[in-house]
């Protein structure tokens, strides 16, 4: 049985499709991508034509990408990163650069867990250029499928992501927190909450955790650092979940509870991705070098 041929389609085109769906107009996703509106309206006319499908639908005035379409972005995200990838190797090899790393990292791991094998890896490669993003969980992922970072140690997603390799290195255990001198009953007394913002992979895990406990899930405060939220716990605003290794500090004693859920930290990097030497090493130090960071 005979394949049908696959259609022309070219990288400028996903560009294209990849602006709009992330631009909040389309002369932003134009002016993203150097062209005029008219330009970029023809190419995504020619990318429909050549896949035989209707990418856009209108709503008003304006043209939104179907919601049927997701796997045609997730492709061309997954394409446009790895060619991105190719494009950095060949630059790097054809201007005899030593090497470049972009890696990011959530606070915990880069200032608790894997300090040590940062030090170390720029101590032995002080030729290679380490280039460290420190942000929360979704947002690295996010830079990593659009290819402006290289490797991210981050909290576990909860779905899959296409794409994208995780490797697991550590499981943290996360415990409740109440404000000092606060007795710690049983989950019926627990709250109000301050913790990681909606959008947190670890927010949305404690959320669950206490819904499943019958414990108050209202949120009375919010922060991506959980040094801000150990002092909005001290200042008597709420009660919070952190990893040990985050909620205990010598700045003031919070009532501490009980373990009520763990989390996974894992490495991630672009699936079949063309890396630089040095990426692939720092990926491995990582997953083979213990945490440092007590729990």
């Amino acid at each position: 049985m005979s394949r049908r041929p696959l259609p022309d389609i070219s990288i400028r085109q996903l560009e294209y499709l990849l602006a709009v769906a992330d631009a909040p107009s389309w002369a932003a996703a134009a002016s993203e991508v150097g062209v005029s509106p008219s330009a970029l309206s023809q190419g995504l006319a020619e990318l429909e034509r050549r896949l035989g499908v209707q990418l856009f639908e209108s709503v008003g005035r304006r043209r939104k990408l179907r919601t049927t379409m997701t796997p045609v972005l997730d492709h061309a995200r997954h394409v446009v990163a790895l060619t991105c990838d190719v494009v950095s190797w060949a630059d790097r090899l054809r201007l005899a650069n030593t090497g470049h790393v972009s890696l990011g990292m959530i606070d915990v791991a880069a200032v608790v867990h894997f300090p040590d094998v940062l030090r170390g890896f720029r101590s032995e490669h002080n030729d290679v250029d380490l280039r460290l993003t420190v942000a929360p969980s979704q947002s690295l992922l996010e830079d990593l499928q659009h290819g402006t970072l290289d490797l991210v140690v981050c909290v576990e997603p909860p779905q899959k992501m296409t794409g994208i390799e995780f490797v697991p290195l550590l499981i943290e255990p996360m415990i409740v927190y109440g404000p000092p001198g606060l007795p710690i009953d049983g989950p019926a007394s627990w709250g109000p909450w301050v913790l990681f913002p909606a959008d947190s992979h670890s927010r949305n895990l404690v959320i669950n955790r206490l819904h499943q406990l019958g414990a108050s899930t209202e949120v009375a405060a919010e922060s991506h650092q959980a040094d801000v939220l150990r002092e909005m716990v001290l200042l008597g605003l709420g009660w919070t979940v952190l990893p040990r290794s985050q909620g205990e500090s010598e700045r003031g004693d919070l009532s501490v509870g009980e373990q009520i859920l763990e989390r996974q930290l894992v490495v991630a990097q672009r699936a079949g991705a063309v890396t630089d030497p040095a990426v692939d090493e720092l990926a491995r130090r990582l997953i083979r070098q213990p945490a440092t960071g007590k729990e």
